[in-house]
């Protein structure tokens, strides 16, 4: 069963075509992953999808319903939610606090009950903090509950932004290079991370540079090059590929360097593709 499909979709920037013509489907319960080159549109298209970016043609249908041209409320409220390539974290709060914040839209309490302090919101307010914690445990931060989210370190911020997005009850999470900046054993932790998301029903959308991760993962792959389509396909399809093998790795010294970081993260998997 498909949850989203995108067709057509195009984004241009001036006279540049960040995404041109980008056409596919992501199935319900998936973990589909975007990877591609620097600068092949992989973060433009998550801002498509959030609603951060108006496209300039083409659709975006969720569960059914046309949400091109919505506003990024709009996508969050349907069950979109996502991560940033960039923290994207309060550090003027604390984790938890950053946690709650999340389940905004889904607070019932208005400005009258606020005001009044009426026991009722003491009650939301105190299952908003418990829902909050039980979240953190479940991506595994429980040691960081009582800690300002300015003192935690860099590995535990990535899970605090997964477990705010988890926060808006999701049907779909976009994770915008959730293993940049993790050292090895992070990284394998978010292997089984990703694996709890999909247990929980969460469809999850990965741009990744880590290829180990990806490979590790995904059940579906699209790869990008300059905003276009240039293979789609499971991982064993896509990993083979000579296309896909050609853009990482190129195929002379001309194309050395062309693609900067991620030839260097996709070099050792290349290894393995052909041993």
């Amino acid at each position: 069963m498909s949850l989203l499909r995108v067709e057509g979709l195009t984004k241009k920037f001036g006279g540049v075509n960040a995404v041109e013509d980008l056409s596919f489907d992501i199935r319900l319960g998936a973990v589909y992953s975007i990877i591609g080159p620097n600068g092949a549109g992989k973060t433009t298209l998550l801002n498509l999808l959030t609603g951060v970016y108006q496209p300039s043609g083409g659709r975006i249908v969720f569960g059914g319903e046309d949400l091109t041209g919505r506003a990024p409320y709009q996508y969050a409220s349907r069950g979109i939610a996502r991560t940033f390539q960039n923290l994207q974290v309060f550090f003027n709060m604390s984790a938890l606090e950053n946690v709650m914040v999340g389940r905004h839209l889904h607070e019932r309490c208005g400005l009258g009950a606020a005001l009044l302090r009426l026991p009722k919101l003491a009650r939301a307010e105190r299952a908003c903090r418990e829902e909050a914690a039980e979240l953190m445990r479940y991506v595994g931060l429980r040691d960081y509950l009582s800690v300002a989210a300015d003192a935690m370190p860099y590995g535990a911020l990535k899970r605090l932004e997964i477990a705010r997005a988890l926060a808006t009850r999701p049907k779909m999470m976009l994770l915008d290079e959730p293993a940049a900046g993790l050292n090895p054993t992070e990284a394998q932790e978010l292997d089984g991370l990703i694996g709890k998301l999909t247990d929980r029903g969460i469809t999850v959308v990965l741009v990744e540079h880590n290829m180990r991760l990806v490979m590790g993962v995904s059940d579906h792959i699209l790869v990008l090059d300059y905003g276009r389509k240039l293979a789609e396909g499971p991982a064993a399809a896509v990993r083979n590929d000579p296309k896909v093998i050609e853009a990482y790795l190129g195929s002379g010294v001309s194309h050395e360097g062309k693609f900067g970081d991620a030839i260097k993260n996709a070099v050792s998997v290349a290894a393995e593709m052909h041993r």
